[in-house]
């Protein structure tokens, strides 16, 4: 396609968008960071951050009117990756806090990491973390095939309901799921912008599949 894809930034308020838009513009990405649903609508991808609790994030999402567009997104097979707290907003609920509906993209639901009994490990998980693929996808193709290391920042893991979205695992007391796709939705529990040079080689990945999806909707 001519020019860099175009990278919308959700906006709403939570999360760590300024070095989102660092790392993605680094990559070759064109950025944007807006709450505009017309901005959002026009974009050749979205990324879903997030720093904090889900149901404060879902409020403020519906309260913007993103839920909608980003839903959208989905629907019409534009890229949308969510990152820590955002790719747990792509599931059906979280127990956090009190049951709490989701943006409904990926099927399952998100829980307390569990630290083993007796606790092995302790919460909130902080720190780098090995990140084992568990099936090969366009997304972690330039990784590393034995693993390779990421930071990690939460207190809540996703669990799908299909396994076959699972893309890669961490274990920090349990394995839980760490990188999950279907289709043109994806996400990262942890944070690629923050994970030195092979978080950078994911979001080019990223970059170049949302180039490869504009591609082919204007052919």
């Amino acid at each position: 396609m001519s020019g860099a894809p175009t990278v919308a930034i959700v906006d709403y308020g939570m999360g760590n968008r300024r070095s989102v838009q660092k790392a993605l513009e680094h990559v070759g990405a064109s950025v944007a960071v807006t709450r505009d649903p017309g901005a959002l609508a026009a974009a050749d991808a979205l990324v879903v951050p997030g720093v904090g609790a889900f149901g404060a994030a879902m409020s403020s999402l519906s309260e913007l009117e993103l839920v909608a567009p980003i839903r959208a997104a989905a629907a019409e097979g534009r890229p949308v990756l969510g990152i820590c707290l955002g790719m747990q907003l792509l599931f059906e609920r979280s127990s956090e806090l009190g049951e709490t509906t989701g943006l409904g993209l990926l099927a399952g639901e998100v829980t307390r990491l569990d630290p083993g009994t007796p606790p092995t490990v302790r919460i909130p998980h902080i720190g780098w973390n090995v990140v084992q693929p568990v099936r090969r996808t366009p997304l972690t193709a330039d990784l590393p095939e034995h693993g390779a290391t990421f930071y990690h920042v939460h207190s809540f893991a996703a669990r799908p309901a299909d396994p076959a979205d699972v893309v890669a695992t961490t274990t920090y007391g349990e394995t839980f799921a760490t990188i999950v796709a279907r289709g043109s939705v994806m996400g990262t529990q942890f944070h690629p912008e923050k994970s030195s040079a092979h978080g950078l080689q994911l979001l080019a990945a990223f970059c170049a599949l949302v180039a490869d999806a504009a591609d082919a909707v204007r052919s």
